[in-house]
């Protein structure tokens, strides 16, 4: 195994803005700007439905174990009476409500196992391990004893999707190296989510924080491995994991954000000519008709907005639609 202190650490220092997101510096340097976290990134393909339920029914499960926090959410005021802080109130009440069901047990355990397994890697000393997850622990040494650990913990980025994220490892098998995630619970389902994951990361370049250095990786781009370790299993497996379609439905998410960030689906509706039958609407006309040049996504659509209102068209139409015509000719060099 690799010497613990050849090992890249954590991901440390990376500033963040109010909604968590790595501030990074751009590559030819400049003021830091806010990069997606990848499973933010990759999560608009999965499907949260079975999750979504599984959340309601451990609501349900604790407000029954808790007559307590059931009274506190009746006495809050009906749904439509709520107000922004009855609203928060209302969250945090199903987020006890979530604890007493015991709902997040198993993610602090998985989030424990991590910990050990990453000190294990790094050759430190473990301490006390609770007999009931020894082994846990135990099953992971075994699996991952041929492995070379070449790097734990690194944060990385990708410049063109402005994506940034920590991978668990790299590790090196019979000389080539590969992406490698611990998952400590099921991979059953999100495994899809897993696929488009990894296949980032092994796009991606490290990045130090201190020095915005960026440092490209040589990993398998075609597959990646994810070391399954249940909570609370005493087993653990190494699973093989196709990042190469993993890497094409990163393109469909990306498509599916852009799909969702366009503003540009509605436009004024622009009253015809023939209708414009007094000064009032004629008016009304005119000032849809300045907003419809305003929104025009080609010259042929001006030209279409010229040649079906020349009745109610004036010099300040012809303005607006030069400077609409420019803006176009700018985008589109």
């Amino acid at each position: 195994m690799t010497a613990p202190t050849d090992l890249v650490g954590p991901g440390k220092g990376i500033e963040r803005d109010r909604y968590g997101r790595p501030l990074i510096t751009p590559p030819g340097g400049g003021k830091p700007v806010p990069y997606t976290r990848c499973t933010t990134y990759v999560g608009v393909l999965e499907d949260t439905y079975n999750l979504s339920r599984w959340q309601m029914r451990m609501v349900a499960q604790g407000l029954a174990a808790r007559p307590d926090l059931m009274l506190a959410v009746s006495a809050l005021p009906l749904n439509g009476n709520m107000t922004a802080d009855d609203k928060r109130t209302l969250n945090g009440l199903c987020e006890q409500a979530m604890e007493a069901a015991s709902a997040h047990a198993a993610a602090t355990v998985g989030t424990a196992l991590h910990a050990l397994a990453e000190r294990h890697d790094r050759g430190e000393t473990l301490g006390h391990i609770p007999d009931q997850y020894q082994p846990d622990l135990d099953a992971y040494i075994a699996a991952t004893a041929h492995l070379e650990m070449v790097s734990i913990e690194t944060f990385g980025v990708h410049a063109g999707l402005r994506i940034g994220g920590t991978w668990d490892r790299i590790v090196r098998i019979d000389g080539q190296d590969y992406i490698a995630d611990i998952k400590t619970g099921s991979i059953e389902w999100g495994i899809g989510k897993i696929a488009m994951q990894l296949a980032v990361y092994s796009r991606c370049q490290a990045y130090d924080p201190d020095t915005a250095q960026r440092t490209p990786l040589n990993v398998h781009q075609d597959r990646a491995l994810v070391i399954h370790l249940p909570a609370g299993k005493g087993t653990a497996e190494l699973v093989w994991v196709d990042i190469a379609a993993g890497w094409q439905a990163v393109d469909l998410a990306r498509q599916v954000r852009e799909w969702r960030a366009r503003k540009d689906l509605t436009r004024p509706y622009v009253q015809s000519t023939a209708a414009a039958t007094d000064a009032g609407t004629e008016r009304e006309a005119a000032a849809a008709l300045h907003l419809a040049i305003d929104a025009a996504t080609s010259v042929d659509e001006l030209n279409h907005l010229w040649a079906t209102h020349q009745a109610i068209w004036t010099d300040s139409h012809t303005a607006a639609a030069a400077a609409r015509k420019g803006a176009l000719t700018k985008e589109a060099a």
